[in-house]
């Protein structure tokens, strides 16, 4: 095979896109393989390592191996800011041979604390710190003495930065450095400023903010300076000219400070803004700083700097208005048409003095801006003007969650080109995609998307609006494999996970309720939140193939799964302690989340149970036989328990709620195949009495439909997923929703919003039905880490004709596309190189193995879920779930001489009583044809 047909398009380092600055002395490498023929499977590698200069050459020969995703450092390791070209080549077993892949650039940052010599800075001033302060300014003045060959901007800050370098904004990230553990983790950017500086006069400056640093965190008004009291600075820049001396400027009491426009900060509050006070020329030289205010040197960790290990937040997109209206009260309302998570940017022209003010909300309630799920976040830019032209405004350390924005105070006309909202997130790669014939669905896996988006502003968060905002541990460990298929999660995930470390390491091996955790010593060890610790590395590791997260967070693991069977009864019961439980269940009050129908016991014991089981098989991926050993030991042992305490010798259990069934159902909890069955049948009939209305929480509501598939009850898990009434997931998409709610009825059907004081419009919990839609809808799960050997499995459902997703792999793309035509299944499949599947198609006799290639199949189909000869079930399912079929079977039953006050009550009731009404009748077989009649005339 010639070298034209086997290509090496992407060469990657570690899990990162952007390789300036890394934090790794031995980055892993990853490539993927292009090549046209099927079955492609590589035989072996080359990597070329080549140096800055280009004088040295180093290649690894060739090594016979198949591994082509994190293949480890072949090399000496990197030193301190040292930059190398890499590129690989393979050879196929077919014996075909690719071309070079195009170069990929590494250059390191600073690995040892040595060699910083730049010192936190902080303004000289002191303040109040019980409220917000204005924004300081720090700035240097140098002289670079010749011609610049290279430039990099070492940079990080207490709270957060925006560096300039004479006159020109440095990078383009938002809300750097993060969000992190301050005093132990502290991440620094790395820029490559060299286009920025000239031989002469040159000035560097930095504006900080409060962020969550020693801005307020937390609910019920919150806390402030919870990492320290004063903002600082550290930057070091480090200047290679022509000749090869290195100069550096680094933070030191040579800086000046002063304030500017920025009045006030605040993550929850917004960003007041005076353009009056704006200081032309602040980061250029020459400018006047005389009247400014010395710095302090501000002592803290070094050790605790390194490099990021995720993509930094950014600016991704830019939404424009799709209509300016007057609410009922006279107030002007700009709606974007999504709910977003971000901030405007405005165009204004109007007198020196005059000020604008910009309120955010998501919702509107009775055409007002609805804003009181946002309780203590006031959410309000104020922008003042300087009376200059036509000037432009975007705050810089605030973000809110909006669809809506109330304008006051617009100096003229409000037009649509005067305003754009920015949308902010962190900047991961997609990496996953998908489409159905139903636009509902579609409209629901695009909510999940912007969602998740949203909720991914450097750390993964449960709301972006409301004075919360907060890393829940329980959130991530439900969405994690919907998050791991639609983005690359996993620098971002590894990086939240090392303070989760970190916190968890604080409190005994108690998981925090939040990460990092800014709601105190005691506010952790709950179950399905705590579980975080074991689920989400285990996620990352079977998406992405990476054991190394698995080896990074294994003592993690190991803590979490020996605190609660410290805290569990002697019987190995979890039956102790406070819960969450299964959170919004539907059923609870508005004010009492926690009131689930499932026993909090039956969710913590279920939830020991599968920590100690992934525990024991991350040790077995590790290699730990005596880890793997004790933990699986555990994880029977604590099984057996919840089988003897909670089931039933044919399968109930003892809480007869969905989430109870699901638990058991998919953490195999259930010792025998018959009891597997019964307690499959009785979630679905449970679903079926409920009308199709989801009655899960937090807990349930990722496994129910798993839970029904798993047991053969795949139309039932389809009729629920499709269910439009309230409590469903689509009950919110015909009701407007852009993204996902926090509640089932965040929004009620008049339009108003829920009573309870717990309300949000972009919560992405819910929306982890996403990966079961990939999974079943879709057809598409890994079977092997990293998607190596993936299981390729649609099952069509709900009327749905066709289906598309992708994914990108580490391998490469997966695309999986059915459709269904003329009574015939077709399922056209793309496989990356090195990859295989095993390839299920509905009504196979047996599976079919395939390697990497394009692929086709058509069978003949029929629907597994059409409707034989009609049922008592049937008529539960219509009556439960067709409006337009309820109608006509109440109709009949009436013509039938049922009394009214049994067919009133009928939709309340089981399968079972419906069956004794019917077989009451003298003409049961005829009232059963009779309906099914009835109802083909629909």
């Amino acid at each position: 095979m010639s070298q034209s047909e086997i290509t090496v398009p992407r060469l990657q380092a570690e899990h990162l896109r952007e390789t300036l600055g890394i934090g790794f002395a031995r980055p892993r490498l990853t490539w993927q393989v292009e090549s046209a023929s099927p079955h492609w499977r590589q035989a072996a590698y080359e990597v070329e390592r080549l140096s800055a200069d280009g004088q040295s050459r180093q290649s690894t020969g060739r090594v016979e191996s198949e591994q082509s995703v994190l293949v480890e450092w072949p090399f000496a390791p990197l030193r301190s800011r040292e930059r190398v070209s890499l590129r690989v080549r393979v050879w196929g077993k077919d014996g075909g041979e690719s071309a070079w892949s195009e170069p990929l650039i590494v250059e390191t940052g600073l690995l040892d604390p040595a060699d910083w010599s730049a010192r936190f800075i902080t303004p000289g001033w002191d303040e109040d710190v019980t409220r917000s302060n204005p924004a300081p300014y720090l700035r240097r003045e140098f002289t670079l003495r010749g011609e610049i060959h290279s430039a990099r901007l070492y940079i990080t800050a207490l709270g957060l930065y925006e560096a300039e370098i004479n006159g020109q904004t440095v990078g383009d990230h938002v809300f750097a450095p993060g969000w992190t553990v301050y005093d132990e983790r502290l991440r620094y950017q790395t820029f490559d400023v060299t286009a920025l500086l000239k031989p002469g006069r040159n000035a560097l400056g930095a504006v900080l903010g409060d962020g969550w640093f020693r801005g307020r965190l937390g609910f019920g008004g919150g806390r402030r300076n919870i990492y320290g009291e004063r903002l600082a600075l550290l930057a070091q820049l480090e200047v290679q000219y022509a000749d090869g001396s290195v100069e550096r400027i680094v933070t030191d009491e040579s800086w000046r400070a002063a304030t500017g426009p920025i009045l006030s900060n605040s993550i929850y509050d917004g960003e007041t803004y005076d353009a009056r006070l704006e200081q032309p020329g602040w980061s250029a030289p020459g400018f006047d700083d005389a009247g400014w205010s010395g710095v302090r040197i501000l002592a803290w960790n070094m050790n605790a700097l390194e490099a990021p290990l995720g993509p930094p937040v950014r600016r991704t997109q830019r939404v424009q208005p799709v209509s300016i209206f007057q609410s009922p009260s006279g107030k002007t309302i700009v709606d974007f048409g999504q709910n977003l998570v971000g901030r405007l940017s405005i165009e204004v022209s109007g007198p020196a003095g005059h000020t604008i003010t910009l309120r955010h909300a998501e919702v509107l309630e009775h055409g007002e801006l609805g804003t009181r799920p946002l309780r203590f976040a006031e959410a309000t830019d104020r922008y003042t003007l300087k009376g200059e032209g036509v000037e432009r405004w975007e705050p810089r350390f605030t973000f809110h969650g909006f669809r809506y924005a109330e304008v006051n105070d617009w100096p003229g006309e409000l037009r649509p080109e005067n305003l754009t909202a920015v949308v902010l997130h962190s900047d991961m790669e997609r990496t996953g995609w998908f489409e159905c014939s139903d636009p509902l669905l579609n409209r629901l896996h695009e909510n999940v998307v912007w969602s998740m988006r949203g909720n991914f502003l450097d750390v993964p968060t449960d709301c972006p609006q409301r004075d919360e905002r907060l890393g829940w541990t329980g959130d991530l460990q439900v969405f994690s494999p919907t998050a791991s298929y639609l983005y690359d999660v996993s620098g971002v995930l590894r990086s939240w996970l090392r303070d989760l470390v970190i916190e968890q390491r604080r409190m005994e091996g108690m998981v925090p309720h939040v990460v990092p955790n800014v709601l105190g010593p005691n506010a952790g060890g709950a179950a399905a939140w705590g579980d975080v610790a074991t689920v989400a590395p285990w996620v990352l590791y079977e998406r992405f193939g990476d054991a190394q997260i698995l080896a990074d967070q294994f003592e993690s693991m190991c803590a979490w799964v020996d605190f609660i069977a410290s805290v569990a009864s002697e019987t190995l019961l979890w039956d102790k302690g406070f819960q969450f439980g299964d959170w919004l269940d539907p059923t609870a009050p508005p004010d009492k989340p926690w009131q689930a129908r499932t026993d909090p016991a039956i969710v913590a014991t279920a939830y020991f149970a599968h920590s100690a089981e992934l525990t024991a098989r991350a040790a077995e991926a590790l290699g730990r036989s005596e880890e793997q050993r004790r933990y699986a030991e555990l994880a029977a042992k604590v099984k057996a328990a919840f089988a003897h305490e909670y089931v039933t010798p044919a399968g109930r259990l003892m809480c007869d709620a969905e989430t109870a069934y699901a638990l058991a159902l998919v953490f195999d909890l259930l010792p025998t195949a018959e009891q597997r069955q019964h307690a499959g049948d009785r979630l679905a009939e449970l679903v079926r009495a409920s009308g199709y209305h989801i009655r899960t929480g937090f807990v349930g509501t990722p496994l129910i439909c798993d839970a029904l598939c798993q047991t053969g009850h795949h139309r039932t898990a389809y009729r629920l997923l499709t269910q439009r009434e309230c409590p469903s997931w689509l009950y919110p998409v015909t009701m407007g929703a852009t993204t996902i709610w926090e509640r089932w009825d965040s929004m009620l059907p008049d339009g108003s919003i829920n009573p309870g004081e717990m309300t949000s419009f972009n919560h992405y919990a819910l929306g982890a039905v996403a990966d079961w839609m990939h999974r079943t809808i879709g057809g598409l799960a890994p079977l092997e880490p990293g998607y190596r050997r993936m299981q390729i499995q649609p099952r069509p459902g709900a009327g749905l004709t066709h289906a598309h997703t992708r994914h990108l792999t580490p391998y490469g793309l997966v695309d999986v596309a059915w459709k269904i035509e003329n009574g015939a299944f077709t399922l056209d499949l793309t496989l990356p190189a090195n990859t295989s599947a095993l390839v299920i198609l509905p009504g196979a006799d047996a599976p079919v193995e395939v390697g990497s290639g394009v692929w086709r199949w058509t069978t003949p189909y029929q629907d597994p879920d059409a409707r034989g000869p009609y049922t008592v079930d049937d008529l539960v399912s219509d009556l439960f779930f067709d409006p337009a079929a309820r109608k006509t079977i109440l109709a009949t039953l009436e013509e039938l001489g049922v009394p009214e006050f049994v067919r009133r009550r009928l939709p309340d009731e089981t399968s079972a009583t419906l069956r004794q009404v019917l077989q009451r009748l003298p003409n049961y077989e005829e009232a059963v044809t009779k309906i099914d009649e009835a109802l083909k005339t629909l």
